[in-house]
Order: structure tokens, then C-alpha cells, then sequence
């Protein structure tokens, strides 16, 4: 009953068994997970370092937002700015030449203009502005009508409110100041076939 048995040969240890779909090894101890994830911890020496540490790391993230912003990445976007049916707006905006875009040029050398001694250009500077505004005013309605046109016949049901005056606000900006940056060229018309 005490007496010691004979030594067995020590079995092989098993083979992992690649299941498909598997990781193929071992999952780690727990002691060997947690020693892998552990850093050292550099808390602040102050209360001043712990703001400047704080400080640098909202820069950091303001910074990455803002790149995020511009290049289009939907994680990054305001809410105004998300989803396809936005996207589609500008898309749409940024594939034409507007003549909005152009105003603010158009106004500064209108001033400009303005200063001349000319009594018949002074007086063209009278009329000018407003009729300005009122070919910026019709070709927004044109703009809106066209993309929320557009947007029916891609995203039959997708909220489309305010749509017409997001794509207007848009064709009044400068191409170049505009947040998030234009994806399309102008006269590029292949962001029809996406999505």
C-alpha cells in the first residue's frame, strides 16, 4: 500500500493543436500578462507640471483633430459635417466652380475701386454689392435645389434637413478655407458612382 511505484516514462508534453480560426499558442499566465502591460508610472513632481503635462497633451489632441478635420476622416468632424449625405453636399459643392467663392475677392476690389475719383465708377460701386449679393443668393438656391435633388435619388432615407443651406454656405466659402478640406477636383464628377 506504501511501497513506491515504478517510474513511469515522463509523457510528452501536448502539441497545440492549431484549431482554425485559433491563435495557434498558448494564452500567457496571468502573472506574465499583466508584467508585459505594466509600465512605470511618472506621476507629476507639482501641481505646475501636472497642467503643463495636461496642457501639452490637449495641444497634442487639438492638433491631431485638426489634421483629422481637414483631411475628411469622420471621426473628427463636427456633427454638421458628419454621415454620407453630408459628405455627398460637399462633394458635390467642391466638384463645381462657384461664384460665390469668389466674392469676397470681388467685394475687396470693389473698396478698392471705390477710392478711385471716377464719378461713373463710384457710382457703378453703388450698384455693384447688391447685385452681387443677389447672384450669390440665386445660385445658393440653385446649389440647394440640385443636392437636395441629388440627395433624394442616392439616400432615399436619410435625414436631409438642412442640406440645401449647408451646401450653400459652403459654395460662398473660399476653396481653400474650406474645413474639411475639398475631397474633389473641380469638374470631378466620379463621387457620383461612390457609396
Amino acid at each position: 500500500m506504501f511501497r513506491r511505484r515504478t517510474q513511469d516514462a515522463p509523457e510528452a508534453p501536448p502539441e497545440v493543436v492549431a484549431k482554425p480560426g485559433g491563435k495557434g499558442r498558448p494564452t500567457p499566465k496571468r502573472k506574465e500578462a499583466e508584467k508585459k502591460r505594466r509600465q512605470p508610472i511618472t506621476a507629476p513632481a507639482n501641481r505646475k507640471e501636472a497642467y503643463k503635462r495636461l496642457r501639452d497633451k490637449q495641444a497634442t489632441d487639438r492638433a491631431k483633430a485638426r489634421e483629422g478635420m481637414a483631411k475628411g476622416e469622420e471621426r473628427y468632424l463636427l456633427k454638421r459635417d458628419k454621415g454620407s449625405v453630408r459628405r455627398m453636399a460637399r462633394n458635390y459643392v467642391d466638384s463645381r466652380r462657384t461664384f460665390g467663392s469668389y466674392l469676397m475677392y470681388l467685394l475687396l476690389a470693389l473698396v478698392v475701386l471705390n477710392f478711385l475719383p471716377i464719378p461713373a465708377v463710384r457710382l457703378t460701386m453703388l450698384f455693384a454689392p447688391p447685385v452681387l449679393l443677389l447672384v450669390v443668393f440665386v445660385e445658393g438656391l440653385l446649389l440647394s435645389r440640385g443636392v437636395t435633388k441629388l440627395a433624394e435619388e442616392q439616400f432615399p432615407g436619410e435625414d436631409r434637413k438642412g442640406l440645401g443651406l449647408y451646401a450653400a454656405m459652403r459654395a460662398m466659402q473660399i476653396r481653400r478655407l474650406r474645413v474639411p478640406a475639398p475631397q474633389v477636383q473641380i469638374g470631378d464628377t466620379s463621387w457620383k458612382t461612390k457609396d
